[in-house]
């Protein structure tokens, strides 16, 4: 599968999507029953979710924009009504979104919206064509769901690589209940970006999935490939944040970059040659601003919306105080740093001193930053380039984490284990889960099977070089017996992570990594109720 197949599919399933999203309910040989995005038991499901009865009803243009990033930097991307992130959306828990998307979007272009994170009625995941047909461009659809589940999420497309686009923006579900104190709060969303100022996400994609296609190198799960950093493979030098091409008869590296390496994410630490990176649309020599006074408490909504990159975020002369990942309260921990891959979401506190302090995001292995300012008093713009020393402290991910006692999932031996590897190189770029790459035109094929009621355990195995994010849609798992709920979690080279989850969400849902690229070329599969 490619991007270029899949844009294929999806342009023409406007037609022929619906008999495909009936035949997800229907026996076909050598295929087990699914039970569909739209079945009777999806309703049932929905109906028990804690509603307010009260209707939030907003409108989501996607369209073609001239985004002023700051600095002079302005793109040419597509956006949500015109700017970047998206607006954000607030309702409270229990409320009815009714959220319509309009497509403006050029040409034959279909997009979508997933609701991250959410767990919300299958039909409206927002995932063609498993539930739903893609928007046309110059068509809307309106999503309409009961958002149970207070936290911190986002939305964005799922529909090729149109996430490393402007298309994301937070959604905020607050808690009517609200047990943590704090006088404001800061949303920041973090995001790697070169769309309309060094290329496109596809012309990335074309690259990365053409490059260094055919060799042989030594197999790392589905395919024999070597490390992409072996010297006998040497490739034109790579200025983090700075895209450069090679030269001569050699494949193209005008996206690729080299020689990223990082500890804490076990080798390779991305792929993406990104000129920028953003906290709240804005680069570091033009950042956004947060003001307050000294001494208040502000909680701090983290989102990573980027594509390649993890991202170390600190608070010069802060600490930060964890609260809660992926939507869900922790036991609290006090750090200096913490590790956000993408997908991920970190709510935490901080007691706000007096003057002018960098909130620096560390594109992890990459040494390029974002950079935004919290102003409480006098003071000079930091260097654009500064690195507080809390980036060298001590450093929490989600590993390290309890889940707090209320929402910590009841001791059970699981009724099913399944399996998840991670397969494949950078070499061949056939990343896949269970050797199988997820083929858009036979989007029920080999689908990972739960049923209604369960416990189920997913053993991610890495069986690969590089780590991956991998995010399940309409659950949040938890992370071993004790460790924190989330929907998406840092599976580590030649690793395993067990997670824990209750099949309580009727429906299809994607399993996916959440590096845009890796699960574009694949790496994503069905986790599909029977019949």
């Amino acid at each position: 599968m490619n991007s270029i197949n899949r844009r294929t599919v999806l342009a023409g399933l406007g037609a022929a999507g619906t008999g495909l999203l009936a035949a997800c309910g229907k026996d076909v040989p050598d295929t087990p029953s699914l039970l569909s995005p739209t079945g009777s038991q999806v309703a049932r499901a929905e109906k028990k979710r804690g509603a307010t009865g009260r209707v939030v009803s907003i409108s989501v243009t996607a369209a073609p924009a001239t985004l002023d990033l700051g600095g002079g930097v302005l793109a040419k991307s597509w956006a949500f009504s015109g700017q970047v992130p998206g607006k954000e959306i607030r309702i409270s828990a229990g409320d009815t979104l009714a959220a319509e998307l309009s497509n403006q979007l050029p040409g034959a272009t279909t997009t979508s919206l997933h609701w991250h994170g959410i767990s919300l009625r299958s039909d409206m995941d927002g995932v063609p064509p498993i539930t739903q047909n893609p928007v046309r461009a110059g068509s809307n659809f309106t999503y309409r769901f009961v958002a149970d589940k207070p936290g911190t999420y986002f939305f964005h497309p799922h529909v090729g690589v149109q996430v490393d686009r402007a298309m994301y923006a937070p959604l905020i579900i607050e808690d009517p209940k609200e047990p943590l104190s704090y006088d404001d709060e800061w949303v920041v969303v973090l995001d790697d970006w070169l769309d309309g100022v060094a290329g496109t996400p596809d012309d990335v994609f074309a690259e990365l999935s053409h490059h260094m296609s055919g060799m042989d190198m030594n197999s790392t799960g589905s395919s024999r490939a070597t490390s992409s950093r072996s010297p006998s493979m040497s490739m034109s030098a790579s200025t983090p944040g700075s895209p450069s091409a090679s030269s001569g008869d050699g494949p193209s590296t005008r996206f690729r970059l080299t020689g990223t390496a990082s500890p804490l994410l076990g080798r390779d630490a991305g792929d993406v040659n990104y000129p920028y990176h953003l906290i709240n649309g804005r680069v570091p020599t033009d950042p956004a601003v947060y003001t307050g006074t000294p001494g208040r408490r502000v909680r701090l909504r983290i989102v990573n919306a980027g594509a390649d990159t993890a991202y170390r975020v600190a608070l010069g002369g802060h600490k930060l105080t964890v609260t809660h990942t992926d939507g869900f309260p922790v036991e609290h921990e006090e750090v200096d740093t913490l590790l956000v891959a993408m997908g991920e979401r970190y709510d935490v506190l901080v007691t706000l001193d007096d003057g002018v302090f960098p909130l620096v995001a560390l594109a992890e292995g990459k040494d390029v930053t974002g950079m935004a300012l919290v102003r409480t008093g006098s003071g000079g713009l930091p260097d654009p380039a500064v690195r507080p020393q809390e980036l060298d402290g001590r450093t929490v991910t989600a590993g390290q984490l309890r889940a707090s006692d209320g929402v910590r999932l009841e001791a059970k031996d699981p009724d099913q284990v399944v399996r998840v590897k991670l397969t494949g190189s950078m070499g061949a770029y056939d990343w896949a889960i269970n050797g199988k790459r997820f083929d858009m035109a036979d989007p029920t094929a080999n689908p990972l099977l739960v049923q209604e009621g369960q416990r189920v355990r997913l053993d991610f195995v890495n069986a690969t070089n590089m780590w991956h994010p991998m995010h399940l849609h309409g659950h949040t798992y938890q992370l071993g017996d004790t460790g924190p709920r989330k929907d998406t979690t840092i599976v580590l080279p030649r690793s395993k992570v067990s997670v824990l989850f209750d099949a309580d969400n009727p429906g299809q849902w994607m399993l996916h990594c959440h590096n845009a690229y890796h699960s574009e070329a694949g790496m994503m599969a069905l986790v599909a109720y029977g019949a």
